[in-house]
């Protein structure tokens, strides 16, 4: 939603109402992930893309339609290989969509999820999601383990230190909105539904555990329909008016009151703000959504009717707006240089880190957001106690000289982040090795270390350099092998 966020608050302090579709969920090669965005405001106006450009003429009716009924609908949209290029959905694969009225009834929230958004201050928008009748399916993957303790790394550290108008297509992409992350460790991921898969996302079966059940693109299999038009899921609500039927007659909410007073609720690591229905319902996906919120993931919670957390008939969105994941690039190279700046381009809040003043300095790393003087050990120890460094964090170690990389990597290894990669040739890896052995890394905290650091592309210059390393970090994050797709057969993504 990052890439219509400025659009559709401008509309709502205009007072305008405007139709919003969520892409919640994915399957197969599907463009966008989910929590991707288009708003479709006065006169006929697009901001944003569901599918790139594949069905959003579809999905313009059916936010037009939304704007005028008020009452929130669910889409899918599939293909079979037959129906590809009818459908318009030609890159093959399911999304499915949530559809709703934005206005200042409802959605009072959105003046501040946008604050916090801006101040880099995590947030979640939790939607409550029409009745569908889609089977949940959940995925779960093991906990990320604790940071130590950063008093003892200091420790391990210093002793080998040295000194101190009408449908418009083909629409911008923008980025994914639970784009890596956690919220600066704020929240600590919970249980089995709020933990970061591993590589391709697919986790084991998941245990009992009493919690919201959660899917996310990656872990979800069902059989594609054929998508030629957009169906509205059975059950449709409106919050003014009360549930829909089929034939579009109206009926009273339940008993329960589990679907009354709203469908936002807007959560943060201590405070949250709306309603989605209840009490039972609000407490429970505030508790999983923190959840999803530290782990920085957006996807679907199940709940039963009046949200007990064992059960189905109650889905609820959880769209994550966690401060960008952290790069750090120790070393002030040009190959740090080109480094900080194609992790900028992947969306990464880029700190370049050197002991040396002379090297270090805004003007030769104008790509990063900070730019530190300190010896690197010690100021990666410092962030670690500050609580800046999560499971998302990447830490490219490119000085090329023993007494910054050891003392550094001693504690970098330790930590439970996405990724350390090392420069160097294979000499200097062998004797890199050789000398954090001797400080005391076990073997299987080496074999965490990407060294010589990026993938095999030939690269040459710096910048060659620096697209091998960031398409190392992202094949491992999403489990990609590397291989030129030319070479291989099946999904391109991962089911």
């Amino acid at each position: 939603m990052r890439d219509v966020l400025d659009a559709l608050l401008k509309w709502w302090q205009a007072d305008i109402p405007v139709g919003l579709a969520t892409v919640t969920a994915t399957w197969s090669s599907a463009p966008r992930q989910p929590g991707a965005a288009m708003v479709v405001g006065p006169d006929g106006e697009v901001v944003g893309s569901v599918s790139g450009g594949c069905v959003e003429g579809a999905v313009y009716e059916l936010c037009r339609e939304v704007i005028e009924t008020g009452a929130a609908r669910t889409a899918r949209f599939g293909v079979s290989d037959d129906d590809a290029f009818e459908v318009g959905l030609t890159c093959g694969g399911t999304i499915e969509l949530l559809i709703e009225r934005v206005d200042r009834e409802s959605f009072p929230q959105l003046p501040a999820l946008a604050r916090a958004i801006a101040e880099s201050r995590p947030v979640a928008l939790l939607t409550r999601i029409p009745t569908s009748q889609n089977p949940p399916v959940t995925s779960t993957s093991p906990a990320p383990s604790s940071l130590p303790d950063a008093r003892q790394l200091l420790d391990l550290a210093t002793s080998s230190a040295a000194p101190d108008s009408g449908p418009r297509t083909g629409l911008t992409t923008g980025s994914r909105d639970d784009a890596p992350g956690a919220a600066n460790n704020s929240a600590a991921p919970r249980e089995a539904n709020t933990n970061v898969a591993p590589g391709n996302g697919r986790g084991p079966e998941p245990e009992a555990s009493g919690r919201g059940d959660v899917h996310d693109a990656a872990s979800i299999s069902v059989a594609a329909d054929n998508g030629r038009s957009a169906q509205a899921t059975a059950g449709s609500w409106d919050d003014a008016r009360g549930p829909v039927s089929a034939d579009g007659a109206r009926g009273s909410a339940p008993e329960d009151g589990s679907l009354g007073a709203g469908r936002h609720l807007l959560i943060t690591p201590d405070g949250r703000d709306g309603s989605l229905g209840g009490d039972r319902i609000d407490d429970a996906a505030t508790d999983d959504g923190r959840g999803l919120l530290a782990a920085g993931r957006t996807g679907v919670l199940h709940y039963g009717p009046s949200g007990e957390r064992r059960g189905e008939g109650l889905s609820v969105l959880v769209a994550s707006f966690a401060p960008p994941a952290r790069m750090l690039v120790f070393g002030a190279t040009d190959h740090a240089a080109a480094t900080a700046r194609i992790g900028s381009f992947l969306g990464y809040h880029v700190t370049v880190c050197d002991a040396r003043p002379v090297f270090a300095t805004a003007r030769r790393f104008p790509s990063a957001d900070e730019v530190v003087v300190d010896w690197p050990h010690r100021y990666l120890i410092a962030e670690v106690e500050a609580g800046r460094i999560d499971e998302r964090t990447v830490l490219c170690v490119l000085t090329h000289d023993p007494k910054f990389d050891v003392p550094v990597l001693e504690v970098a290894l330790r930590l439970p982040v996405a990724y350390v990669g090392a420069m160097g040739s294979r000499r200097t890896h062998d004797d890199r090795n050789k000398r954090l052995q001797e400080a005391g890394v076990a073997d299987a905290d080496l074999h965490r270390l990407a060294s010589p650091v990026g993938l095999d592309l030939g690269a040459r210059t710096p910048e060659e350099t620096a697209v091998s390393i960031a398409a190392e970090i992202v094949a491992l994050r999403w489990g990609g092998t590397g291989a030129r797709l030319t070479a291989t057969e099946g999904r391109i993504h991962g089911e």
